[in-house]
């Protein structure tokens, strides 16, 4: 009988990382490399600057500026009480160049036209229907500078209510990327978590929308205050879709927004929203310290925090975008369109294959999706 010798611990050891560098190699390749994108660990208080944590083009950094939109950095919109400005970034679209072919005023006074007269009327005095021309004039007047105003987005980062910058670059991108799409895009900064729990981000927001509709503050970026929109991911999408579900009646007025565009939105937080559907540990922790509640039972704030409860037949339409398999419940997307379909409310769904998270499913067949919902609500 012949024996082997026994493996040594080194030995042993070196086969058991081989064994496992084959496993990962091989999860990797049956997962088509997906990168995993994901909320901050609550135990992880890093100052990410994103909540894509990963170096993989993907998302919204296969998005490539064209480097002709305006950014205005830094721009106040309202103030803490201990005196600390909030603020946004305004990305604006670039300024249409006039054609070098087209033909000066005082040339094309001289061209000749094509003109078809009105039969005169015999009794009608020479002045009459100056008043109606003024007033026809006046009316063309104002339809033409509502022509020229162009819709806005509120952009809202991610990163579990507890981290995240209006100006990093991927969040930056997307400021871009809406206003190359015709809007004005403010990218909004908020209180975040520990600083302040559940409401004082949504109060924030509530603020920006009122700050972008003020008269002085939608003619200096030469907005319409009636197509104001709204688009968040993660924790944004909350916000965002929280946003559009709050107060009642006309989406002109007040911090009302026309249009929502929500991706991978945590939109329930409450027990039966989280914890009942088998949620993650983190993501139920996450939640717990944005509302303040030691427990998501009998958390008034975790369902004040939600969307469901606070739709009505008033509110906006809202795009819907997620993954199958991501950090946050597919359920909570599927129950929110389902929410919105019981009360006749336009809404798109948008659910794509893979574990990626917020704009790390903001590629390019998904912006055209967003893009094309936002001008069917907000127009061109």
């Amino acid at each position: 009988m012949t024996t082997r010798p026994r493996p040594s611990g080194r030995h042993r050891l070196r086969t058991m990382l081989v064994v496992g560098a084959v496993a990962i190699v091989a999860t990797m390749l049956l997962a088509g490399f997906h990168t995993q994108l994901s909320d901050l660990r609550p135990d992880d208080r890093s100052d990410e600057a994103s909540e894509l944590l990963t170096p993989a083009i993907i998302g919204i950094r296969t998005f490539v500026p064209a480097g002709d939109v305006r950014v205005d950095e830094d721009v106040e919109y309202a103030t803490e009480l201990d005196g600390t400005p909030l603020t946004l970034d305004v990305c604006s679209p670039a300024q249409p160049t006039p054609s070098p072919t087209a033909v000066p005023a005082a040339a094309a006074s001289t061209a000749p036209t094509e003109t078809t007269d009105a039969p005169a009327t015999p009794t009608e005095p020479a002045n009459a229907g100056a008043a109606s021309d003024d007033t026809d004039t006046d009316a063309e007047s104002d339809d033409d500078a509502s022509a020229e105003l162009l819709p806005a987005v509120l952009s809202i980062h991610g990163g579990s209510w507890a981290r995240g910058d209006k100006a990093n670059s991927d969040w930056r991108a997307v400021c871009e990327w809406l206003a190359s799409e015709g809007f004005v895009a403010y990218s909004v900064n908020y209180r975040l978590v520990p600083d302040v729990v559940f409401p004082a981000a949504l109060d924030d927001l509530t603020a920006a929308v009122n700050w972008m509709r003020s008269a002085d503050n939608a003619e200096e970026y030469g907005i319409d205050p009636d197509r104001i929109g709204v688009f968040g991911g993660s924790a944004g999408a909350n916000l965002a879709a929280v946003l559009g579900a709050t107060g009642s009646g006309s989406l002109t007025e007040g911090a009302r927004v026309a249009a929502v565009a929500a991706l991978s939105g945590p939109v329930d937080l409450t027990y039966e929203g989280l914890v009942s559907i088998g949620a993650s540990d983190s993501l139920q922790q996450i939640a717990r310290e944005y509302v303040g509640c030691d427990s998501l039972q009998d958390c008034d704030a975790a369902a004040e925090a939600s969307v469901a409860d606070a739709l009505d037949r008033t509110d906006p339409p809202v795009f819907i975008g997620t993954s199958e398999e991501e950090y946050v419940p597919l359920l909570q997307s599927t129950d929110y369109a389902e929410a919105l379909a019981d009360l006749d409310i336009d809404h798109e769904l948008v659910t794509v294959p893979g574990a990626l998270h917020s704009i790390g499913i903001l590629d390019e067949a998904m912006r055209s999706r967003v893009a094309t919902f936002l001008h069917q609500h907000l127009g061109a």
